[in-house]
Order: C-alpha cells, then structure tokens, then sequence
C-alpha cells in the first residue's frame, strides 16, 4: 500500500502493509493500481497553482507535500497563519485532502504537517525543533529501515533522538541522522530548488562578482524588468503577478513579490514595487543571481490615447492600488458594491478596486448607516409601550437617552434561502441620543413577537 484514504486508515489500513493484509481487515476494500508518474505530475501542478497563489518559492516534496517559503508574500494574504488557513480551505473545497504547518526550518515544518497539523499548525519564531520533540523519528526523512532500528533501540520520539549523545548514533547509523537533525533545528541550511514552469516568462542575470549594494541591486531591477517587459510584449501579455528571486552565495534565496490589480508592462511603474521591498532583502556574503518570473500573466489589451478637446480621460488609479496593495496586502484593499438583498448584511459585497461599475446602487428609500456592524451587538432597551421607539438603551456598558426616532422600517427573512427566515423579522428604527449620535437598531423575533415588542433588540449601523 501506497497511499490510504481517511476512510481506510480509520478502518485500520496503513501504508506500507500488503495488499492481502489490506483485503483482510477491510473485505470490500476499493484499491487502484499506484501511479507514481501521475502523482509526479499532479504534484508539479499543484506547485505551480501555489506559486500562482501564494508564495514565490515552491518546490515539491515528493511523493505527497510541498515546501513552500513564504517570506516576501505572507504579508500580501494577511500573514502567515492565514496565509496556511486559507491554502488548506481552497484544497479542501477543491476535493483535496491537505495539512499543512510553519517553522523555521524544511526539517521542522516536513514533520509538523505530517504528523501534528489537524489541519494546520503554526510554530512559535525559533521553536521548530522542540515543537516536533514529541513526533515519531519518521519526520526526519529517514530511510524506513532506519527508522525502524531506531524504534528498537527505544528511540519512538525525536525528542529522545536530540537528547541523547550524537556520535554513537551517527557511527551506527550513518551521517544523514545528524544532518536531519541540524536541518530540523536549522543549524543547517537546507536550500530549496524553486520550480519553475518552462512556459512561464523569466529573466535572470548572474553577476562574475556578487552583489550586496541596494543600488547595485535596484539597478539591475531595472534591467531584469526592462528584459522581462519586452519578453511579455513578444507574446502580446502583460503582468500579474511578478517573483524577484536572489541567489546568494551560500545557497539560499531571498525573494519579493509583487502583484498588479490589472495586467501591466509599465516599466517604471514595475520598478517602483520591486524597489520599494529591497530594504526586506538580506544579500548576505554577496548575490550572485537575479531572476525576475512572471508568476502569472494574462492577455493585455492596449487602449488608445484620447488626443481631442474636450475630452478628459479617466483617472487611472492602477497605480495607487498597486502601491497600496504591495504594502498592506492585496485582500485588505477593496470597494463595496450593492448586492439585490433587503437583509442589510447581506445587501453588500466586497470587489476588486478596480473592478468595473455595473451600474447597480442601493434603494435610497430608507437612509442606511455608514458603518455597519460585522455582527448586530445586542442591546438592553426601555420603551414607553412594548411597540414604540426605545425611549432609551444601553450598548457596550453605556446608556443613552433617545431623543428622535424614526421608523420602524420592516424587514423580512430571505424565506427562499432557508426554513428558519421564513418567520424571521425586524423592526429598524434610526434614533438620535442626547448628544447627537445617531444609531440603527433593529428589533428581532418572528412576526407576532415583533409586533408585540417581545422580540430581542440589536444595534446594527452608526450614522
């Protein structure tokens, strides 16, 4: 066997046992026959869905993960943790199984997600090799014999593994015990080979003299960019996406990202995001290579010009959101656009920048605050008679006395999305506090509740 679905291994079937064995415990047990060519591939294409995505360095870790070095590009999906959440939700909601975990180290990281994420887990800065203490010696990429010998010795934890003394080991055992577990500590660098897709467009340069000044290294930006734009001319695209990778001279790789809202191949524009993150790069003892990827890229149509009097062309913000976006991140930049739903929470829906304006707008019927709650808060209320304004409430420790009030507006449940909205109600009212605060509150419940004043107050909007 191998590989074993979560339905199989629940049942007790593990990887590496016969097939016959297999059969045994599980009679109508599904098998197909193993296709490590397919897997090869499939994984080669899951990396370069997550180089697209997520982070300018991806390398396959056969037979079944990636490694992935997310500094650079963390920042852009709001950091690290949700970076991992959401890799792991859109694996999921693709029909993919998937763990994943964060360290310090390849090491480290290799045995979290195998053998602690459920689903994900985040090490703390500097405590990779103590968090996988408590794993079994299989998370150190062992041979499978080796790993066995280790188990009757008594050595069932890599914990006991770093505690006990190095040298009787690695001459028993060889020198790749040792080498695991610097890597898993990281007192040894353990680069990662980027793949590379050969359709996609890059450039590189490689120096006779390593590099370090951040105007050498700004200058040569220019030129990496200047090549890859005319690149993506040739081919009638424009950039997305781009990946600046450094090769020093130790080994390791440094790497920015950068993205655009919409397909570019301004040369200056370009350059000013790569420039703007050098100061995050750390060139070591020297770079010896540069190499500027366009991880994505997409067909560019060019616009004329407007020339005539009279006539004004469209602000072009592009550059604006670019800028902004590099920095805070891509999710956090966003405008609002109406959606056909009475259920305020509902009525709204977040779209690119730049996204272009369908037309649509909001019933302007009934006013609608300009900060809505991600969640009504509830509200203590004291009214003159169960069905009239509040004549005061009490939100977030504090009471305010009503002095104007408006309303109610109706509204009613989305009975077509689901059974529990069929009867659901609210009562808005726009009121005003002593101090000329205004507020949206609404009242809850099923229609007869409601109407009654029985129902559950809620504050939802401030004017």
């Amino acid at each position: 066997m191998t590989a074993a679905s979560r339905a199989a291994e629940a049942a007790g079937v593990r990887v590496g046992m016969p097939l016959a064995k297999a059969h045994a415990l599980v009679p109508d047990l599904s098998t197909m026959p193993a296709a490590p060519a397919a897997d090869a591939a499939a994984l080669e294409r899951l990396a370069l869905w997550v180089l697209q995505h997520y982070a300018p360095i991806v390398a396959p870790d056969p037979p079944d993960g990636l490694v992935i070095d997310t500094t650079g590009a963390d920042h852009l999906h709001g950091g690290e943790k949700h970076m991992l959440s959401g890799l792991v939700n859109r694996l999921e909601a693709s029909g993919i199984a998937a763990r994943a975990a964060i360290a310090d180290s390849w090491g480290a990281a290799h045995a979290l997600a195998r053998f602690h994420a459920d689903p994900v887990f985040a090490a703390s800065p500097g405590d990779g090799g103590a968090a996988a203490d408590p794993l079994p010696v299989a998370g150190l990429r062992l041979e499978p014999e080796a790993a066995g010998a280790l188990r009757l010795l008594g050595f069932s934890r890599i914990g006991a593994l770093r505690l006990a003394p190095r040298a009787p080991l690695v001459l028993r055992f060889g020198p790749l015990l040792g080498c695991r577990l610097d890597q898993l500590e990281g007192r040894v660098a353990e680069p990662v080979d980027p793949f590379r897709d050969p359709e996609l467009v890059t450039v590189r340069r490689a120096f006779g003299e390593p590099i370090g000044a951040a105007e050498t290294i700004a200058r040569y930006t220019q030129k990496l960019v200047c090549d890859l734009c005319r690149a993506l001319e040739s081919r009638g695209l424009g950039l997305r996406r781009a990946d600046l990778l450094f090769y020093r001279v130790d080994n390791t790789l440094q790497a920015i990202r950068i993205g655009t809202a919409r397909a570019e191949r301004d040369e200056k524009r370009l350059v000013r995001l790569l420039c703007d993150r050098i100061e995050t790069v750390d060139p070591g003892f020297g770079i010896e290579v540069m190499s500027l990827t366009a991880s994505r890229a997409e067909p560019l149509v060019l616009r004329q010009a407007t020339c005539l009097p009279g006539e004004m062309e469209d602000a072009d913000l592009g550059g604006l959101v670019d800028l902004i976006a590099n920095r805070i991140g891509g999710r956090r930049l966003y405008r609002m656009a109406p959606v056909e739903s009475d259920v305020p929470e509902r009525s709204v829906r977040r779209v690119p920048p730049l996204a272009p304006d369908d037309g649509a707008t909001w019933d302007s019927r009934w006013p609608r605050p300009a900060r809505l709650l991600a969640r009504p808060e509830e509200i203590t209320v004291m009214a003159l008679l169960p069905d009239h304004p509040p004549a005061s409430f009490t939100w977030r420790g504090r009471r305010r006395i009503v002095r104007r009030a408006d309303g109610p507006e109706r509204i009613f449940g989305e009975w077509w999305k689901r059974d529990a909205e069929r009867a659901a109600v609210r009562d808005y009212f726009h009121v005003e506090d002593e101090a000329g605060e205004r507020f949206w509150l609404f009242r809850s419940g099923d229609e007869k509740a409601v109407s009654g004043g029985l129902g559950r107050w809620f504050l939802h909007g401030i004017f």
